[in-house]
């Protein structure tokens, strides 16, 4: 069950702290500023006076075409130019590769209260940078109830109803070298079109629970090397009751997915009886999905020299 889904906002002075930014001006207003939007944006527009479709929550970006157009700018028309921008209520404006900020840009920001930064970054690795940062900070996110674990580099959340053993299974996984991400609440960010990342809340980071000992701390039980702080999802691990009355996939060549905020993650069903070990299981499949997205599908494999063998002895038929 999904819940928690909402939108997230990021204090400005966490982005400056962050890309270690220099402070023009406008110092005191950043401690009161948040940001809420992943995008950001150059003004070139703008600054000739075409405000359609502005997006005005957006943090601006003056890169080299921005300062030299503005710098060839009449001085009155400067002053008009910064002004319109800054009434807008922007967040702030980041001037990058280290260009001289100009007296008319510094006015306007003063005016309207509005910080005015500097990175000695060159605007698009700054730009870049800026928006994977954001698209972490603000993505839309959900809680799950289950366990992540990264195994042989594969971030996998296992699923499942209580006492059905996941947690059981994530700590027989860190001794066997992997390591844990979160226990009982995972938190789902979307980072991208495509890309889901996990975590655990501060508050229970890095503690398991296991019935019948109760809270443990990962960390300090199995060292540093036994936890991280967060993974991308790239498979889904079901877990639950064998149902004798159900047929489960034996030869895998139908791929399922789940579906996570709007992006599809594989997933499988592991059905759970005694004798079955499931870290070994949970293992060989992240090594199975690992080899799938490399282009390798051991089901197909078989499928194609059964139908080939097959071909053959009609052949000789």
């Amino acid at each position: 069950m999904e819940m928690n889904t909402t939108v997230f906002e990021t204090p400005l002075k966490k982005i400056v702290d962050r890309f270690k930014l220099e402070t023009i001006c406008c110092e005191d207003a950043i401690e009161n500023i948040v940001v809420t939007q992943m995008d950001v944006n150059r003004p070139a527009l703008p600054m000739a006076g075409f405000f359609d479709y502005f997006e005005s929550q957006r943090i601006q970006i003056f890169g080299k075409v921005e300062n030299t157009y503005f710098g060839q700018l009449e001085t009155d028309k400067k002053i008009k130019a910064m002004d319109e921008l800054f009434s807008k209520n922007i967040p702030a404006l980041i001037v990058a590769r280290d260009m001289e900020v100009q007296p008319e840009m510094v006015e306007a920001a003063k005016k309207y209260n509005i910080p005015v930064l500097r990175t000695k970054e060159t605007t698009s690795r700054f730009m870049s940078a800026l928006i994977s940062y954001l698209n972490v900070e603000l993505g839309a996110r959900i809680t799950r109830h289950g366990v992540l674990v990264e195994v042989y580099g594969e971030g996998v959340l296992i699923l499942g109803e209580s006492g059905v053993g996941k947690s059981e299974t994530a700590i027989e996984l860190v001794k066997r070298g992997h390591r844990l991400v979160a226990d009982d609440a995972v938190e789902i960010k979307k980072v991208s079109a495509i890309s889901l990342v996990g975590t655990a809340p501060e508050i229970i980071r890095h503690f398991i629970e296991l019935r019948g000992i109760g809270i443990i701390d990962v960390k300090k039980i199995f060292g540093m090397g036994a936890v991280k702080d967060s993974e991308k999802i790239d498979l889904i691990i079901n877990i639950e009751q064998w149902d004798q009355t159900k047929k489960y996939d034996r030869l895998g060549l139908n791929t399922e997915f789940t579906e996570i905020l709007d992006i599809k993650v594989p997933s499988i069903t592991i059905p759970v009886k005694p004798g079955r070990n499931l870290a070994v299981i949970v293992e060989v499949a992240a090594m199975n999905n690992r080899q799938k997205r490399m282009g390798y599908n051991a089901a197909e494999e078989l499928n194609l020299r059964l139908t080939k063998n097959m071909e053959n002895a009609s052949k000789d038929l």
